[in-house]
């Protein structure tokens, strides 16, 4: 039997007993790779941002319909953003208001779980407003739903509390270096687990930018060193040896501590998994890549001049299904719910959420924002 075949076998194992009703993952719209993503120089005084976007609309569709469902109706706006590319690069992000609208606290998140930032201080919360006294960017829950992970003003990484209190400096990042888009590794081992050794996680993984390179680094979630991800290859026989640059949009789920990024450089979709070993490789043809507890991937991929949304079933051999097959503007930032049947996204004219396995998008919110599923 071939590593990559244990791997599912063991994956399928693990997740017997995951943790899906605790998962939260975040759609950003940072880019390390762009310059004009509106984040704070280090010294910055600070502004308040955690990703924002917006612009005029076209249509949008999903599996049963061209146009979306909108329960409802909002009045927030916002500057327009260039869409994401498919080949993991993130759109230019605009300096949002310093307060946020009235409308972006009532929009249709009440009774979701979803969490939107619109890049300031602000933070929407399942309908209501919290002010975390700081600039937030990219805001990630740990998969409890009791600490956020997102870089500040100054460009460091901080943890807190959900209403912004107890806020943690984490690390800091080097002149110079650009950090983005972090993301949750927590792993709790059970009795068997501690049997062979596995050891607990509580890490955060995140993209640092240094002078145009990109790479994966990672560094416990109480502080400490980061250090760069070990992105190990398979040791089948054909296996070849992953790209260490140009990795970028980690994405972690799973008890295992599992997790998805994306390369810009040769636009492939990865792996990582993280039971005995961090071994991994591409699946398939993307960016902006999320992972489902269930081992499900959501991804962006252009098609004929814009962007849609892919799921791929079940990892590495799994079907790939087009969840927007008549899309006229660009759908980007994906994300899973918890439990794995819905996925959020971001459309120019605001936050939608669609069927895991395909229906009619359905708008939430068209505050200027990025959304997120809180455990």
């Amino acid at each position: 039997m071939s590593v990559r075949a244990r791997l599912r076998r063991s994956s399928a194992v693990a997740l017997v007993s995951a943790i899906t009703a605790g998962s939260a993952l975040l759609l950003t719209a940072c880019d390390p790779s762009d310059d004009s993503t509106g984040a704070q120089p280090a010294g910055a005084a600070p502004a308040r941002t955690a990703s924002a976007a917006s612009a005029a609309p076209t249509t949008q569709a999903g599996t049963a319909s061209a146009t979306p469902t909108t329960p409802g109706t909002a009045t927030a706006s916002a500057t327009p953003s260039a869409p994401a590319s498919a080949t993991a690069s993130s759109p230019a992000r605009q300096q949002p208001s310093a307060t946020p609208t009235k409308a972006a606290a009532v929009n249709r998140t009440k009774g979701t779980g979803l969490t939107v930032s619109n890049g300031t201080r602000y933070v929407v919360m399942d309908g209501r407003v919290v002010d975390f006294g700081t600039v937030v960017r990219d805001l990630a829950w740990s998969p409890d739903g009791k600490r956020a992970a997102f870089i500040d003003g100054n460009g460091n990484l901080e943890t807190s509390d959900p209403d912004g209190g107890h806020q943690v400096l984490v690390a800091r990042a080097p002149s110079g270096v650009t950090w983005s888009h972090p993301t949750w590794q927590v792993f709790v081992p059970s009795e068997n687990d501690a049997a062979m050794y596995l050891q607990p996680k509580n890490n955060l993984q995140f993209t640092a930018e240094d002078h145009g390179t990109l790479r994966l680094l990672t560094v416990p979630a109480n502080g400490g060193a980061p250090q760069q991800l070990g992105l190990g290859n398979f040791s089948d026989d054909d296996a070849k040896p992953l790209p260490d640059s140009g990795n970028l949009w980690p994405n972690g789920a799973g008890r295992y501590g599992s997790s998805t990024y994306a390369n810009r450089n040769d636009g492939q979709v990865y792996l990582r998994d993280d039971y005995l070993r961090q071994q991994g490789g591409a699946v398939t043809k993307g960016s902006q890549p999320d992972l489902s507890d269930e081992g499900d991937l959501v991804f962006v991929r252009s098609v004929d001049g814009h962007d849609h949304l892919f799921t791929k079933t079940g990892g590495y051999d799994g079907p790939e299904r087009d969840l927007t097959p008549q899309a006229t503007a660009d759908y980007t930032e994906p994300v899973f719910s918890p439990d794995g049947k819905t996925v959020a996204f971001r459309a120019p004219d605001g936050i939608y959420t669609v069927p895991a396995k395909g229906g009619a998008p359905v708008k939430i919110s068209d505050t200027a924002g990025l959304p997120a599923y809180r455990g």
